[in-house]
């Protein structure tokens, strides 16, 4: 994460950071019993930052004298009700970091459809913990904004980092404010940069619109499926599997778990109370063409999907084009997104406002 001073006078403290999204290889659906206020998981999870799928955010801290409330606007919405809420409660976290009780306003932007199952709220809440604490000058590493953010948003927690990412599950009931922020066991670290493996994430994009349940509240519902348990047994050996074929560059060795991941956690996901059933018609297509196209034409591609319709192709570089070219001639893809390895955080000069 590169770094710059925050700027603005000593009544309104600035700072913008451009953080990535995630796709997860191994993901985590569910928080463990009776650790729902800290976003613990019920296992490990391994992702990859993307390049090119980014939430940029600026966050201006003012004396509440100046700035009665928070005020956050995301793609040019102002929040309200639940959804600022939580942005609200994670701004909480930053100021009781800091002694402080400033309002601050947030204006945030992605360049990719939000609540549609891209993790926007992975670069959301990283771009959001960096420039808050950037402009609240709270000089924490990464591994320590990997805490701050797990608690926004559990999969932020990996968007601290760039490349391949790995975020341990921890186990640690703190007892403060202050150190279940800073001290959990629970955070990501990198296993390999970005530039270890040229993978693509070509994303099939079904829908734009925001999912009627969001990942926060279906991680809820988790423990009421039959079939939880059973992944979670399962994903140790998984993770063994996806750490190896990273670490190995064998894509014939990743794709399969992907799949096999990702299919497990919609399960999941559909045996719920109640049932949980992000796919739509164009998402079943999708899996249908990745299927045909690998098992009956040699095409090297697997797919993954993450808490909503949309569909992520994974391919190495060699094959992106091709891959891009199928999936965007098929009916219901209305636009195609790819992405590549990138980075962690950076801290930007120029602001939103």
């Amino acid at each position: 994460m590169t770094g710059r001073r925050a700027t603005g006078s000593l009544s309104e403290r600035k700072a913008t950071c451009r953080a990535g999204s995630n796709i997860a290889f191994i993901k985590y659906w569910g928080v463990a019993d009776g650790a729902e206020d800290l976003n613990i998981p019920l296992n490990n999870s391994i992702s990859m930052t993307l390049a090119d799928a980014h939430t940029t955010t600026t966050v201006a801290w003012n004396d509440s004298a100046c700035l009665p409330g928070d005020t956050v606007v995301i793609d040019g919405v102002q929040l309200e009700g639940a959804p600022a809420e939580r942005v609200v409660a994670h701004l909480d976290r930053l100021r009781a970091l800091a002694g402080v009780s400033d309002r601050a306003r947030v204006v945030s932007n992605n360049n990719f459809p939000m609540a549609s199952g891209i993790a926007s709220s992975a670069s959301g809440f990283a771009a959001l913990t960096v420039a808050g604490a950037a402009a609240l000058g709270l000089r924490l590493d990464a591994t320590r904004l990997s805490a701050v953010a797990r608690q926004g948003s559990g999969s932020a927690s990996r968007s601290l980092f760039g490349g391949f990412v790995e975020w341990e599950q921890g186990w640690e009931r703190e007892v403060s404010v202050s150190n279940s922020l800073l001290d959990s066991r629970s955070v990501a670290h990198q296993i390999h940069d970005d530039e270890h493996w040229a993978l693509r994430d070509v994303i099939a994009i079904v829908s734009t619109g925001a999912k009627r349940v969001s990942s926060s509240g279906g991680h809820r519902l988790a423990a009421t499926s039959p079939f939880s348990a059973a992944r979670t047994a399962s994903v140790g050996a998984w993770l063994d599997t996806v750490r190896r074929a990273i670490a190995a560059r064998d894509f014939s060795l990743l794709g399969p778990v992907l799949e096999a991941d990702a299919l497990a956690m919609h399960a999941v996901m559909m045996t719920s109370a109640p049932s949980l059933l992000y796919w739509q018609p164009g998402t079943l297509e999708v899996l249908q063409a990745v299927r045909a196209w690998r098992e009956e034409e040699g095409v090297p591609v697997y797919f993954t999907i993450d808490a909503g319709p949309n569909v992520h192709l994974m391919c190495e570089a060699d094959a992106a084009a091709e891959v891009e070219r199928r999936v965007g001639a098929l009916p219901a893809v209305q636009r195609v997104l790819t992405s590549g390895p990138g980075t962690g955080p950076q801290l930007l000069d120029g602001h939103l406002f």
